[in-house]
């Protein structure tokens, strides 16, 4: 089948394809004499194989590792679990990171009280920011907001 049908298969979009092929993902594929790439129902298998790994949250390499290991005909398992296990420490790590930062707005917010000026009290723009402490924050929402961008 050609690339587009693959695309409305998946849902995925044909430059996506093609960055996975390009990108060792998906094998080099054949193609016709007017240069069409020829895909399977292998292919298909594949690429809802790479969406459910990104939605776990493993990256493109750690899924090519994934795909390097099957196409040797190794089991996958015994590494998988341990992407997982990775995976969930960074979780952790994330939700604490979020705790603190929780915890400073909330003491931030507070503090603020019910003012509804606060130029009176010496902000140029917004006394409630520009007097509060340096809150640093979190690596995950700034991940986030790089995604936005």
């Amino acid at each position: 089948m050609k690339i587009g049908k693959v695309a409305r298969a998946t849902g995925l979009g044909i430059q996506t394809i093609r960055f996975y092929e390009d990108h060792g993902l998906l094998p080099a594929h054949q193609r016709t004499e007017g240069g069409y790439r020829i895909f399977d129902d292998a292919d298909l298998e594949r690429l809802e194989f790479i969406k459910k790994a990104k939605r776990v949250g493993l990256s493109l390499a750690e899924i090519k590792d994934v795909l390097v290991i099957t196409d040797q005909g190794e089991a996958t398992c015994e590494h998988v679990r341990a992407l997982l296990a990775a995976k969930v420490a960074e979780v952790d790590h994330a939700i604490q990171e979020l705790g603190g930062f929780r915890s400073a707005l909330a003491e931030m917010l507070e503090n603020a009280g019910p003012v509804q000026d606060c130029r009176p009290m010496g902000g140029r723009i917004c006394a409630i920011i520009e007097q509060a402490p340096p809150v640093m924050q979190p690596e995950v929402l700034q991940r986030m907001e790089r995604r936005k961008d």
